[in-house]
């Protein structure tokens, strides 16, 4: 497994586990602010997961850029460059 390829598996998992984590969150978060529960501090509670998550939500897209530029400039470095000039003696 080259480095390219090792990158971009690490990067499609952690996004995929972040947006996971994220949708669980913001589900539970409405489920608790929904629910018939007569006490006030399990709706706010679950106004704080909802909001969280929305948060989470934003700084996974910027991570998830900010990967696939990680992910670019490996890619533009693995490549292998043309080999050098040799030059010519006068005869």
């Amino acid at each position: 497994m080259d480095l390219v390829t090792l990158i971009k598996t690490f990067i499609d998992k952690a996004v995929v586990i972040s947006w996971f984590l994220f949708l669980l969150t913001w589900i539970i978060g409405w489920a608790i602010k929904g629910s018939p529960i007569p006490i006030g501090k399990a709706r706010r509670v679950g106004q704080g997961l909802i909001e969280d998550a929305v948060w989470g939500a934003f700084w996974i897209a910027v991570g998830s850029s900010i990967f696939w530029l990680i992910y670019y400039i490996a890619s533009l470095l693995s490549t292998s460059f043309p080999q050098p000039p040799k030059p010519q003696l006068p005869s």
